[in-house]
Parts: C-alpha cells; structure tokens; sequence
C-alpha cells in the first residue's frame, strides 16, 4: 500500500475509530463505513482503563500499557472526555491485585476503614477515566482534521466496500456474519446512567466471572453505574429488572446514589472470544484485509495499542513498494507535530 492510497474502516466503535485516527495522521486516505456512527457498544462502556479477562496476555499487556500512556496524554485535554481519577477496586474476598493495577499511581492497599461494609480487601489506585459520548465525539473531530472520512451504512459483505486497496475490520459482533468467525459471542453490558450526587472517586468490585458487576464511575455532571457481563446474550434492549438491580448494588455501597436521578440507559455487546484479533490476510481480489477486533470489555483499554498494530502491520506488509504510512507522532487534536 502506497502513501495516499484508500484505505477504508469498517466500524465506528473505539476500535475503528481509534485505528482510522492512527491511519490518517499516518498519511493513508481513510475511509470509515460503519451502520451506527459511533457504535453503540463503545458508546456504552463505563470506561475505566483495565485489561480485564483479555488474551494473549503478553499483547493484550503490550497493547494496553501503550493506550494507557497515549490516555495520559489526551487527560491533560478537558476536551478527550478523557480524566485520570483516584478511586479503589475492592473485593468481598481476600484477593491479590491483579498486576496491571500495581504499576499505576498512587497505588496502595486499602485501610480497613476506607472499604465498605462486606469488603475485606481494596486498593487504591489513578487511572483514566473515559466518558465515552465526549471521547469518542473527539476522536471523530480528529478523524476530520486528518483529512478522514465517514459513511453511514450497513455492509453485507466486505465486497460491498468498493475500490479499496486495503480494508481493516473493525466490526466487533458484526464480524461473526462478516468474516464468519463462530468463535465470536456477545457478553451484554448494561450500565445506568444517573445525576452525579457529588461523586469524584470511582468504585469497583472485582466480582470475577459473575454475570453482575458492580462499579460507578464520575464523569462530571453524571455518574455511570455498571453492570452486567451475560455471556452469549446480544440484545441491546433496556432490562428493566437488571438497571434496578444494578442501581441497588451501588446504593449499597455509595448511599448518595440513591437521590440521583436517572437520565438513560446504555446497553452493548461485548464482541469476545478465546484471543483478541489482529492480524492480516489477503482478500478477495487484491485488497488486504487487517482484522481487529474481539476485545471483549477491554475495547478501550487496548484501542491505542491495537490500532498503532494495525498500522505496524500495513507497514510490514510486502507491497512491491516503499512503506506506505509513517508512525508520525502527533498533537491531542489530529495536528502533526
């Protein structure tokens, strides 16, 4: 692929978005075609950054320490969306940190009186925080100010694309029907979104692989408080009796909670199998196809991390040409520096 050539996107989530952001700043014409701009997934993560039950391990650790240096980096812009933020992740049981939670700063066990009642172990930690409807509303602005593009529209198959010398999957579920990859299945999310009672700090329960999970984080003027992780479920239509218990499970914990006032509901797919795919293969006819997708509930943690892959990938590839894009470093707003 030569320097100017069409590349094109297919997805709007973080993943997407995060990888045509990488691609255009790196010189490439991108094109993003996705159903829903952004996609309703990403739109509906928490998020905390966290590699969460993700394989491999060592490029999921790989690709997550380099989103977590570049979110650094966009937190010292109010306009990101994006907040490093103090907060505990605690559990019912005595359990070990997990590693990534170790080398963050302000990492420390808790006191017994900084937990809540029922918890017998925490530690506090900084990490960033992204509001999702601001972050990935900036990531578009970027995407624009590197000269990028976006087609509203559903594809049934990657023929449908048009002229493309290479096409980068981004779909989450969408490519099990896409790529046919039986190996891809939704875990749904849901998460509550409420009137901020005066809430600054995040809390999390590890609760392991239990289909409810408990954590609230503050985004200014609103608080979102998760969760659900129902494996094999894909309908992202509002739970009336699952938003209730989530609202109790935070309640208990953080009694404030319970004057907020209730302003949405945002509900996504998890697109999550056995390893995260990042990879490329030839397609039909002469366009490169480069998969990157089934981050599971670590889509923004790794999104950084995978997209500057995707990119190492294209530049790998033997294209009877000189390298095709540059690993330019760039400004928080799309300008080159």
């Amino acid at each position: 692929m030569n320097a100017g050539e069409r590349v094109v996107v297919v997805g709007a989530g973080v993943a997407g978005l995060t990888t045509a952001v990488v691609l255009a700043e790196a010189g490439a014409l991108v094109r993003v075609i996705a159903e829903q701009v952004p996609g309703a997934t990403s739109l509906a993560a928490g998020a905390m950054w966290g590699p969460y039950l993700v394989e491999p391990k060592d490029k999921v650790d790989r690709w997550g320490q380099r989103s977590l240096e570049v979110f650094r980096e966009l937190a010292e812009y109010q306009a990101t969306g994006v907040r490093l933020t103090s907060g505990i992740e605690a559990s019912r049981t005595a359990e070990s940190p997990p590693d990534w939670a170790t080398t963050l700063p302000g990492f420390r066990p808790c006191e017994p009186t900084e937990l809540p009642t029922g918890f017998t172990a925490g530690y506090r930690f900084t990490v960033p925080l992204i509001d999702m409807p601001a972050y990935l509303d900036y990531l578009l602005r970027r995407l624009h100010a590197a000269g990028g593009t976006v087609e509203q529209r559903c594809l049934a198959s990657f023929a449908d694309v048009g002229p493309a010398t290479v096409i980068v999957n981004c779909t989450g579920m969408g490519a099990r029907g896409l790529v046919l990859d039986p190996e891809l299945r939704p875990i749904r999310g849901q998460h509550v979104v409420v009137t901020n009672p005066g809430l600054t700090e995040f809390f999390s329960e590890d609760t392991g692989t239990s289909p409810d999970l408990m954590c609230f984080y503050p985004h200014g003027e609103t608080v979102v408080l998760g969760g659900t992780a129902i494996d094999g479920e894909g309908s992202l239509a509002p739970d009336g009796k699952a938003a209730a218990g989530i609202l109790a499970r935070c309640v208990k914990v953080e009694p404030r909670l319970a004057r907020a006032r209730v302003l949405e509901h945002r509900i996504g797919a998890r697109p999550t199998r056995s390893t995260v795919r990042v990879e490329a293969e030839r397609g039909e006819g002469d366009a490169l196809v480069v998969h990157n997708y089934g981050h599971g509930g670590a889509g923004v943690t790794l999104s950084w991390g995978c997209a500057e892959e995707v990119r190492d990938l294209l530049l790998r590839t033997d294209s009877g040409s000189p390298a095709a894009i540059s690993p330019a470093s760039c400004g928080p707003l799309g300008e080159k520096t």
